[in-house]
Order: structure tokens, then C-alpha cells, then sequence
């Protein structure tokens, strides 16, 4: 890993976009390590979850925001659970993920397709229909032998013990998850006029 010139690259209008965006002050982190030590993930990620928060202290937008450790969280909360100074490092880590993705840096494209394809079905069916899902994803993603593999392995199973079906469920509240994502794009819209 190569150093890092602090005095090169910190970004500080980053630092204080995070915090409006998120509500949480990345200063409180003192570097115990213990959001590394508990994460399931941390030796897939290319910077460890205690460097991530010393990065955002530091304002590393460039590192941060193309790294693979955001968007390798599984946001399983241990971090958060660990930390200390009750800091939602999870949630600092779906932030990053945000801005990331609005400024088109996304160093996994495989997870940003998948999260894309979850919101699709939502959008969608207003729940998640998990086979319309699986097939968008693998459409988007280009892995429809890996699907038909896959379904003719484990579909059976499922479909016999009610666990998936061929058409989604009818539901309401329809309108409300429209509202929802509405809501959410006028925000997005206003955000960007900021």
C-alpha cells in the first residue's frame, strides 16, 4: 500500500459534506480497531474499516471513494456494535456507498449491479420477487448460464417447499413504496442542485 500525502490530497469540504449527509462525526474515532477486529469481511477489503474512518478524518475523498471496502460491507452492524464511541460505523460505511455512487466510483461493480437490481424488483412489485430479481441482476450483470445452472440446482427445492414462486405476490401498499421512491428522487434532485 502506498503512503498517502496528507497534505496533497485532504479534501476537507468532503469531510463536512459527510457530516451534513450522515449526521455523524467521524472525529470521535479514536482508532481502537475494534469495527476491524469484529468485521466478517475485513480481509477482502483493501483498506481495513479502522483505516476507512482515519481516511474520512483525514479527508481522502479519492481513496475512499474508490475503494472496494465500501462496497464490500455487508453492513452487518458488528462494527457499530464494537465501537466504543457508539459511532454507527455502518452506517458511515452506506454514506460513502451513496456518495460513491453519485459521483460514478464504484470499484465493485458486481455489488452496485446487485443492490440495483434489489431497488428494480422493489420498484417494481413493491417487495422483493426474488426470481425477477435474480434474473434482472444476471441480466445486467451477464451471467444468464450461471442463472439457468443455478435455478435448475437449487430451484426445485425451493419452489416445492414454497420458499420462491414463479410470479410475485400480490400485495398493498403498492402506492406507498411508489411514494417512496418518488420522495427519494425528488431528494436526489435537490441535492443535486446544491
Amino acid at each position: 500500500m502506498d503512503a498517502l500525502n496528507l497534505t496533497e490530497k485532504t479534501d476537507w469540504t468532503f469531510i463536512e459534506q459527510f457530516k451534513k449527509e450522515s449526521g455523524d462525526n467521524p472525529s470521535l474515532c479514536y482508532q481502537c480497531g475494534n469495527c476491524t477486529a469484529g468485521c466478517p469481511y475485513t480481509h477482502y477489503f483493501d483498506y481495513p474499516v479502522s483505516m476507512i474512518m482515519r481516511l474520512l478524518q483525514t479527508g481522502q475523498k479519492e481513496t475512499i471513494l474508490n475503494s472496494k471496502a465500501i462496497w464490500l460491507c455487508a453492513t452487518c452492524e458488528t462494527c457499530t456494535t464494537r465501537c466504543p464511541c457508539e459511532i454507527d460505523v455502518a452506517h458511515v460505511m452506506d454514506v460513502l456507498r451513496h456518495i460513491a455512487r453519485r459521483e460514478n466510483k464504484v470499484a465493485e461493480k458486481g455489488v452496485k449491479s446487485f443492490y440495483d437490481s434489489f431497488l428494480k424488483s422493489v420498484k417494481l412489485f413493491s417487495r422483493m420477487y426474488e426470481v425477477g430479481m435474480i434474473m434482472i441482476y444476471m441480466l445486467r450483470y451477464g451471467y444468464m448460464l450461471s442463472a439457468a445452472k443455478l435455478g435448475m440446482d437449487i430451484g426445485p427445492k425451493f419452489l416445492t417447499r414454497g420458499k420462491l414462486s414463479f410470479f410475485p405476490h400480490e400485495l398493498m401498499g403498492n402506492a406507498e413504496v411508489a411514494r417512496i421512491f418518488k420522495k427519494y428522487r425528488k431528494m436526489e434532485k435537490e441535492r443535486a442542485k446544491k
